[in-house]
């Protein structure tokens, strides 16, 4: 048991929460500098929006950890704090691809290294530091439709933080509910209609920490390697089987696109906001699902990967089929 006082136990979330908003509300409502996300082919707004939310969010939760000491391993506070430079840097001045990518595998494999490699052997270690990197772009390839990637944010982290609850793991717990209670802030100006958007800075990172700590729990023996991939499966399918078919077809995966299925509900008429419901709905369903599953037996932990494996099919079926369907009309 790793247990934290009360009153840090809340009071990091909440200053969370505080330093996020104000921040988000200041630079939006009376900052002279304007940092703008222009419309482009894949966008799914039509207007200039402002794009600092995830500095905000990133500066709510580490302000969080730093003041109210938190134990992580030096390697995930050296890449948090690379992917939060450079992110930031290619929202502002745009970056070559080369660049990023190897920014982010410095992160990925430091990180792997220096969790695994000696306890799990290499091919944990590389499969690991693949995972982290896919990870991390995955979260900014789904940050196109109002308060869809900050709600993952919100629930996802918040599942995290309830799981470590269960084992008994409160600073683990507390770190993951900074980041959930962050996320919440920014919702409040992310959610339709959007006045700011994540950006690189925000989706970056958190695409990282969604593999970092998912890892870390699992290391710590707080839950099962599958456990990370079902609280984030939402992300993790859409943009992978997007990804897979895009190849498969012979398009070049590396441009933007907006073939993913939040964007095809989005573009079908449900809009945002019924989008982010609907994916919210999910988020939760598995979520749920993860937490119960945890504490069941090995047999039932499968049966319950087959199920959603099951349904996630079967979304997939359903959405090709209506696109197709849509276009023929169009």
């Amino acid at each position: 048991m790793i247990s934290v006082p009360p009153f840090l136990f809340f009071t990091a979330p909440l200053l969370s929460f505080v330093v996020t908003f104000v921040f988000i509300l200041w630079f939006t409502k009376y900052s002279a500098i304007k940092i703008l996300d222009h419309p482009n082919h894949r966008s799914l707004h039509t207007k200039s929006v402002h794009i600092v939310g995830g500095v905000g969010l990133m500066l709510g939760i580490l302000l969080a950890w730093v003041l109210f000491p938190v134990v992580l391993p030096m390697s995930l506070w050296i890449g948090i704090c690379l992917l939060v430079s450079v992110s930031f840097a290619d929202d502002i001045f745009g970056l070559p691809v080369w660049l990023r990518l190897l920014v982010h595998c410095v992160a990925a494999v430091l990180l792997a290294l220096a969790l695994l490699s000696e306890s799990y052997g290499w091919p944990i270690t590389i499969i690991a530091a693949i995972s982290i990197i896919w990870m991390t772009n995955l979260y900014n390839f789904m940050d196109g439709s109002d308060g869809l990637a900050g709600g993952m944010t919100l629930i996802g982290f918040g599942i995290y933080g309830l799981a470590a609850l269960l084992n008994e793991n409160e600073m683990f717990a507390m770190i993951n509910f900074s980041i959930s209670s962050a996320a919440m802030a920014f919702l409040f100006f992310n959610f339709y209609p959007a006045r700011v958007f994540m950006g690189d800075a925000g989706a970056i990172p958190l695409g990282f920490l969604a593999a970092a700590l998912g890892i870390l729990g699992w290391v710590d023996s707080l839950w099962p390697i599958w456990m990370p991939l079902l609280v984030f499966s939402p992300f993790i399918v859409d943009a992978s089987v997007t990804l897979a078919k895009r190849g498969l077809r012979g398009e070049k995966i590396w441009q933007a696109h907006r073939e993913h299925f939040y964007q095809h509900l989005v573009k079908q008429g449900f809009g945002h906001r019924n989008t982010a419901l609907i994916e919210y709905m999910l988020m939760l369903a598995v979520g749920i699902s993860a937490l119960w599953a945890i504490q069941q037996e090995t047999m039932v932990q499968y049966g319950v990967g087959v199920a959603w494996s099951l349904i996630y099919l079967s979304l997939i079926v359903i959405s090709d089929y209506y696109w197709e369907h849509d276009k023929i009309d169009r």
